[in-house]
């Protein structure tokens, strides 16, 4: 990492929302180790109640979580007539149909569990970025993941979307 970009990452703040603990844990710690500023949160309830989604520059997401799940909670912060962060949606268990939600609602990638960490810190890295452009005329929606990962007879799904 230059650094300039370990600088950039220490003002960034990337928050993690996941159910569970060991989850949210390692993403932590992961994030942390090349100088993000990190909050985690169990529930997406607790993330509109005490997150920082104002500050965030990127947010990982599990698809679901008890209570509101991460397509509700993508819903609201777009709802909220702001420009939310940057979301990478992480999950185990997602159906195609989500991912296509995701990525119609304009998220930046979407990782099925288990995943790499040089996977999740790329992500990390593109979701800061456009966090940080004035201007991004379109979010890329990625998906990362092997083709063990999709359901039988289908493929990556990519798609973008039009600021506006």
């Amino acid at each position: 990492m230059k650094l300039k970009d370990l600088k950039e990452s220490k003002q960034s703040l990337v928050s993690i929302v996941d159910d569970e603990a060991c989850v949210r844990e390692s993403l932590s710690s992961l994030i942390r180790s090349v100088g993000y500023k990190v909050e985690d949160f169990a529930s997406a309830e607790k993330f509109l109640l005490e997150g920082k989604w104002d500050e965030t520059t990127c947010l990982i997401l599990d698809v679901r979580l008890l209570g509101m799940g991460g397509l509700e909670l993508q819903r609201r912060l777009a709802d909220m007539g702001r420009e939310h962060p940057p979301i990478v949606f992480i999950s185990g268990h997602a159906t195609e149909k989500e991912q296509v939600l995701a990525a119609a609602a304009g998220a930046v990638a979407f990782l099925r569990k288990p995943f790499s960490d040089e996977l999740l810190l790329n992500a990390v890295r593109d979701s800061v970025a456009r966090s940080r452009a004035e201007t991004a005329p379109v979010i890329l929606f990625s998906f990362f993941g092997s083709q063990e990962a999709l359901a039988p007879g289908s493929r990556p799904i990519s798609a973008t979307r039009q600021k506006g």
